[in-house]
C-alpha cells in the first residue's frame, strides 16, 4: 500500500453568500480606503482545511491518507468524521491552549470570493515531526499551505531525509516572499499552483518558468475553466480540460479535491494525465456541492463521468484503483 502523509491546515470553514459582484461594490482609486460590507444570503458552517480536505478526497477515492497538522480540542467530532471515511487522524497534534483554525470566506454570484483565515491552533504545526512518521514507511509527502514555520521544516526535512515531496504552497504565497518560496519548493517533485500563484511564484522569486523546470521535476498547474497543464522536465506539456459539471453552488475546496485525485492517481502509478483526470472530475464535484465535505462519491456513476468527460478508456484504466467509498 502506497503511503501518503498530507501535511497543511485542518480548519472549520464558515461559507457565506451574496448575490451581488463584488467588483460592484470596488472602486479602484479608493482600494487604500476601502471599507465595505456585503449582506448575505447564506451561512453554512462546515469541515475544512486544505489537509482535511485533500485527505477526506483521497479517503473518498479508496486511500488511506495520514494527516499531519495541528487542531484544538474541538477537532473531536471532526476527527470522528473522518476516521470514518478512511483518514488515519493519529499524527494531529491536538493544542491545550488554541481553537481550530477558522476560514471564512463570501462567494459573490461571479463565483469571486473574499476571505480571512485564522491559524489559531495551526501555528502548533511547527512543533510536528515528519521523522517518526517516516519511519514507519511514506512514500510521498505533500506539504500544503500551513503555519509557515511548519511548511519551512517539514519540507526541509523530506530534503534530509530524501522524501518524496509536493511542494503546494497555495494560500501562503500571497504573504510569502522570494527567499521563503523558493525554500519551499526547490528540489521538489512536485509543484501545484493555480495560475495566479504559477506567476505570482516566478514575481516573487525571480525565477523564469525554465528556471522553476530545474527547481522541481513536474509541475502541475490549475487553470479554472480552462483545465490543467502538467510540465515534466524533459517532456512535452500534458493539458487537461475541465470535467463535465451539472451545475455549480461553491467553489471553496475545488483545488483541493483535484489534488486529492491527482494523488490518488500517483498511489495508483497512473499516468499523469489520468491523474488530471480523476483531479478535475472531483474537482466538479466539490463545485456542485456547498462545503468542501460534502459529496457523495458512487463508484459506477463516477465512472459514467470520466468516461463521459474523458473516454472510455480513461474509466477502464481507472476503474481498478478507486471504490469511491462516501457515506
Amino acid at each position: 500500500m502506497v503511503r501518503i502523509a498530507v501535511t497543511g491546515s485542518i480548519a472549520t470553514d464558515h461559507l457565506m453568500t451574496f448575490q451581488g459582484r463584488f467588483a460592484d461594490s470596488l472602486v479602484v482609486e479608493q482600494l487604500d480606503k476601502i471599507s465595505v460590507s456585503f449582506l448575505a444570503d447564506t451561512l453554512e458552517i462546515r469541515r475544512g482545511g486544505v489537509a482535511g480536505n485533500i485527505c477526506f478526497g483521497m479517503a473518498a477515492l479508496g486511500q488511506h491518507p495520514l494527516l499531519v497538522g495541528a487542531a484544538g480540542e474541538d477537532f473531536a467530532d471532526y476527527r470522528s468524521w473522518l476516521t470514518r471515511h478512511g483518514v488515519n487522524c493519529d499524527n494531529v497534534l491536538i493544542s491545550t491552549s488554541k481553537h481550530t483554525a477558522r476560514f471564512v470566506c463570501t462567494t459573490d454570484h461571479d463565483m469571486a470570493q473574499m476571505a480571512t483565515f485564522y491559524a489559531g491552533a495551526m501555528s502548533e504545526a511547527r512543533l510536528i515531526e515528519i521523522g517518526p512518521i517516516a519511519e514507519r514507511g511514506l512514500d510521498l509527502v505533500l506539504v500544503g499551505a500551513n503555519d509557515p514555520e511548519a511548511m519551512l521544516r517539514h519540507t526541509d526535512e523530506c530534503r534530509t531525509r530524501g522524501l518524496t515531496f509536493v511542494a503546494d504552497p497555495s494560500q501562503q504565497l500571497a504573504f510569502a516572499d522570494g527567499p521563503f518560496i523558493r525554500k519551499l519548493i526547490e528540489g521538489a517533485d512536485f509543484l501545484f499552483t493555480n495560475e495566479y500563484e504559477a506567476h505570482l511564484t516566478e514575481s516573487k522569486t525571480g525565477w523564469s518558468a525554465s528556471d522553476i523546470a530545474n527547481q522541481v521535476t513536474t509541475r502541475v498547474i490549475t487553470k479554472g475553466r480552462h483545465g490543467a497543464v502538467i510540465m515534466t522536465r524533459g517532456e512535452d506539456p500534458i493539458e487537461v480540460p475541465i470535467a463535465g459539471e451539472a451545475h455549480r453552488a461553491d467553489p471553496t475546496g475545488v483545488g483541493d479535491a483535484f489534488r486529492a485525485g491527482f494523488l490518488t492517481g500517483l498511489s495508483a502509478g497512473l499516468e499523469y494525465r489520468r491523474c488530471a483526470e480523476i483531479g478535475s472530475l472531483l474537482a466538479t464535484y466539490v463545485l456542485e456541492t456547498v462545503g468542501t465535505q460534502e459529496y457523495i462519491l458512487d463508484k459506477t456513476s463516477f465512472l459514467e463521468r470520466l468516461a463521459q468527460s474523458y473516454g472510455d478508456d480513461c474509466a477502464a484504466d481507472v476503474e481498478p484503483h478507486i471504490t469511491c467509498a462516501t457515506r
